[in-house]
């Protein structure tokens, strides 16, 4: 019932008129709304193409079966009449005979499994030998951000300069959201030539790399989290485009970069928000047999933050890594020098400031519930500067105007990579000095002052990390290290001296949550009561109550599951399959 076209190897299947009329006879016999088009600019809106002298043909015929409106031609001269394919194509309209099926042809599923091809000699045995189930290699996340590609000359930073090896995950930075869905934040990060595409391909270098996608940050705030949590059904649209867009990108899990919840709104708001992914994240593996994707969060390091915005033990049930910004303790948004990262306090600190530093921090969400296994501690590799009031008064607390002159590359006041501090260094009067109560370094040149990690002070704190038993380090940022050589040390001094720091070092697995594998030696997870599990083969759509929230329920599309919530008020009656008053719903009260 619609033509097509061919001329040597092109072809072409569309509609004309005749097909159009057929299809508008179809719509009014089945009592259908109306039609729509896609779209009216590839109309022959002109009337000037295909050769009838008719505007908008197509369109038009439409018009003319469902409301009986005349067309419009070119000149009033002119009969509207449908284009005569006859009279405009080269070769004669050929009317396509009907198709006779042959018959189906019965297979013997025993014949065919024979011709299946086994292999001809056994697979190789694993090269490396299983750890133990209560035990897991630490991890390196590496976040690299989308915009270190417009530095100029030399801190130029592209997806092809990480070294797929140096990092057991490497964090895309950032994508950002449009009515409340993933995108892609600038047009260099996706399509085939893009970012994600290039940062993705690392993983053909080394098939164990991660590579995760972040979305938020800092220049991304707090609201548009605000915004997209404050509604279920707003927040659970973006929880499943999300897997879907994560799996579109070929990205192995999502970073929640929301800087940050405060409040005990935004603190619940949170949760829901890394629960729903996490059940989502659940739901889609087991129905589609992929890997499971990782959900992980960027968290602050300031103990006041923590309080703020985070029920630390619920979170660590939903989230796979937890990685601490433990880094900005101090800048030039200050007006005294201060450390960018130090390990511990100095003795002559006040209270306040004890709390301030790498060792405090970690150990605070610890306390506040968080699982060791699971926090991912920071490691920046980059330094904050001052400009100091008097260049005789250098020590922590010395006054300050602002930030420190910016560097030639970053271009940020108070701010340099580490291969901008190397520069700073090699200059003639630099000074610089090793904080033995911070277990730090800072250098300074006239008024002009830096705090920042090295070697030594990142050995120290991945020693630290070990003795205490954390899940591994994140850096701030690969783009940020010496990636070129420039200080005389080799590609990513910092990153790879912490790296082999790491390299005798195990993390020991205690915690327990719902999501996690079982420890001990234990075969298999128990089986949760209450758990909704989709298994129908044959896209049967069913429904179950949440029995962990009467205002939520579950909708099974043959193996996939969907969390959905019924409008506010409301709960999930099992009986009836719908939304209903909580009077009608026994054990459900009133929400």
């Amino acid at each position: 019932m619609g033509p097509y076209a061919h001329k040597g190897d092109q072809w072409v299947g569309f509609d004309d008129e005749r097909s159009i009329r057929n299809k508008m006879d179809w719509v009014k016999d089945q009592g259908y709304a109306g039609a729509m088009v896609w779209s009216i600019d590839m109309d022959d809106f002109n009337g000037t193409v295909c050769g009838s002298g008719v505007k908008y043909p197509l369109v038009g015929a439409m018009r003319e079966e469902l409301f009986g409106d005349q067309r419009q031609t070119v000149s009033r001269d002119i009969e509207p009449a449908d284009i005569d394919w006859e009279s405009v194509a080269q070769n004669k309209l050929v009317s396509r005979p009907p198709t006779t099926l042959p018959p189906p042809e019965r297979i013997d599923i025993k014949e065919l499994l024979k011709q299946v091809s086994r292999p001809s000699k056994p697979l190789p045995a694993l090269l490396e030998a299983s750890l133990p189930e209560n035990v897991r290699e630490p991890v390196i996340f590496c976040y690299f951000t989308n915009w270190s590609y417009k530095r100029p000359g030399m801190g130029k930073f592209t997806p092809e300069d990480i070294d797929p090896d140096l990092c057991t995950h490497v964090v895309f930075a950032f994508a950002s959201m449009k009515n409340n869905r993933l995108e892609a934040s600038d047009l260099n990060d996706s399509g085939d030539l893009g970012s994600f595409s290039r940062i993705v391909s690392l993983k053909e270098r080394n098939p164990k790399l991660k590579v995760l996608l972040a979305v938020g940050g800092w220049a991304f705030g707090s609201e548009p989290f605000q915004k997209l949590t404050e509604n279920i059904f707003r927040m659970n649209g973006f929880v499943y485009d999300s897997i879907e867009f994560l799996r579109k990108h070929k990205f192995d899990g999502l970073d929640i970069d929301w800087e940050y919840p405060r409040g005990p709104d935004d603190k619940a708001s949170f949760v829901s928000l890394v629960k729903e992914l996490r059940l989502a994240i659940e739901g889609e593996a087991k129905s589609s047999k992929d890997a499971k994707l990782l959900l992980t969060a960027a968290v602050p390091a300031s103990f006041e933050a923590i309080e703020a915005g985070y029920d630390v033990p619920e979170i660590s049930k939903y989230l796979d890594f937890i990685n601490v910004m433990t880094y900005d303790f101090h800048g030039q948004w200050e007006k005294e020098v201060g450390h960018n990262s130090p390990l511990y306090p100095l003795n002559s600190a006040t209270g306040f400031q004890k709390r301030l530093t790498v060792d405090f921090s970690a150990k605070e969400w610890v306390r506040q519930g968080a699982p060791k296994e699971k926090l991912i501690i920071g490691m920046p590799v980059y330094g904050r500067t001052f400009t100091l009031v008097t260049p005789e008064l250098f020590d922590i607390g010395a006054p300050a105007t602002g930030g420190g002159d910016p560097g030639r590359y970053t271009g940020e006041a108070g701010f340099l990579s580490y291969y901008e501090i190397c520069d700073f260094l090699h200059k003639d009067n630099t000074t610089l000095v090793w904080d033995n109560e911070q277990q730090v370094p800072f250098a300074y040149r006239d008024e002009q002052w830096v705090g920042f990690d090295d070697e030594r002070s990142l050995k120290t704190k991945v020693g630290w990390l070990k003795s205490e038993g954390f899940g591994g380090i994140m850096v701030w940022s690969v783009d940020l290290d010496d990636f070129r050589g420039y200080c005389g040390t080799g590609k990513y001094p910092l990153i790879k001296t912490m790296k082999n720091e790491l390299s005798d070092y195990l993390v020991e697995m205690v915690y327990e949550g719902p999501f996690e594998t079982p420890r001990g030696g234990s075969a298999a997870a128990a089986v949760d009561p209450d758990e909704v599990i989709c298994e129908d083969e044959d896209a049967h759509v069913s429904f179950f109550r949440d029995r962990a929230d009467c205002s939520m329920y579950y909708v099974c599309q043959g193996s996939v599951k969907h969390h959905k919530p019924c409008p506010t008020g409301l709960v999930f009656n099992e009986n009836e399959n719908v939304c209903d008053w909580p009077e009608n719903v026994e054990g459900c009260p009133s929400t």
